[in-house]
């Protein structure tokens, strides 16, 4: 995991009587701003070359603050460092917890039981179906007619059966759980917190460390149902990552955070912009929390290297704090 302080851009200009073209290139930093334009000036001048020995590469990298970038660090404004745990603010304006080592995995209640593969399970069965009333019948007309009824019903069908098993396996939640107890009945040595959150479910391996490109942390993924973009940036940014502070629009400001993009860093000529609007919204998200405590799951061990974590992550989420709305 890497959040640098420090960006710069380079750019290389490339003419000669065939072709003109620029490649731009990040360059980022802990120390200084001199170091980070170094960097840039380095990969700019590397890319150019493998540009000109006939490697396909892109022209420019993306500004992206964190969901889509690749090969590229977290370009977010650092806000706390301990350890190695470092909080940023996100493009739309949270205080976000990363960090290279404690496994935190939300699940989001509305994509459990989404029909997904069953539409495309229930129209094969349709389409064969169809193609053996065509068949029978001896008329390609018929078969069509019943290939056509079949993709007509075959998303709805879908829906209507993913919610009779949603309401036979006692809904979301209790679904989510049956997973989580599932996965800790395989693995016994494993111990989980679990945190509710607007969406669902927050979960805090708190017995080990873990990497986040190891086999387990991928299984674990997949046993509770982890979001699938969470998941992936996981693996590209090489941590994990939990919000802290309230969603925007979940506590009336419909606004962004100014100037936009919110992508870091801000023309020093703008940023009073930014203060502005993140004054406001630090003084409405002080009403919230992030996440709520629920319980404790499994071997019931703490790793002496995650005990930190827990502490950061409760405080600034306030998941102690039952009177508060979460949002």
């Amino acid at each position: 995991m890497i959040v640098p302080d420090h960006w710069a851009e380079a750019r290389k200009q490339h003419r000669d009587t065939q072709q003109q073209f620029t490649v731009r290139r990040f360059g980022w930093s802990t120390i200084s701003q001199a170091d980070a334009a170094d960097m840039a000036e380095r990969r700019a001048t590397e890319a150019l070359a493998r540009i000109l020995a006939g490697e396909k590469l892109d022209r420019r990298e993306p500004k992206t603050a964190y969901n889509g970038a690749s090969g590229v660090p977290i370009r977010e404004e650092v806000l706390l460092r301990q350890g190695d745990e470092v909080i940023t603010r996100n493009a739309y304006g949270a205080r976000c917890l990363n960090t290279p080592r404690a496994l935190f995995a939300d699940v989001d209640l509305s994509d459990v039981g989404k029909p997904g593969r069953a539409g495309l399970h229930v129209l094969a069965a349709l389409a064969v179906l169809s193609v053996a009333v065509g068949v029978y019948s001896r008329s390609v007309g018929v078969a069509f007619a019943a290939l056509f009824l079949s993709v007509l019903i075959a998303f709805p069908a879908a829906w209507l059966l993913s919610r009779v098993a949603l309401a036979a396996g006692g809904g979301p939640a209790h679904i989510v759980r049956r997973r989580i107890h599932a996965f800790l009945a395989r693995h016994p040595e494993w111990n989980l917190r679990l945190y509710e959150t607007p969406a669902g479910l927050r979960l805090l391996a708190t017995h080990r460390t873990f990497d986040a490109a190891a086999p387990e942390v991928h299984q674990f993924f997949k046993a509770v149902g982890a979001d699938p973009v969470y998941v992936r940036m996981c693996l590209n940014q090489h941590c994990f990552r939990a919000r802290l502070t309230a969603k925007p629009w979940r506590i009336g400001i419909s606004s962004h955070m100014r100037p936009r993009p919110g992508v870091w860093p801000v023309d020093p000529d703008r940023i009073h912009l930014r203060k502005q609007w993140v004054d406001k919204y630090e003084e409405t998200a002080s009403a919230y929390a992030a996440c709520r405590y629920l319980e404790s799951l499994g071997s019931g061990a703490v790793h002496i290297d995650i005990k930190g974590v827990i502490d950061l992550h409760d405080r600034e989420s306030r998941a102690g704090e039952r009177h508060l709305p979460v949002a």
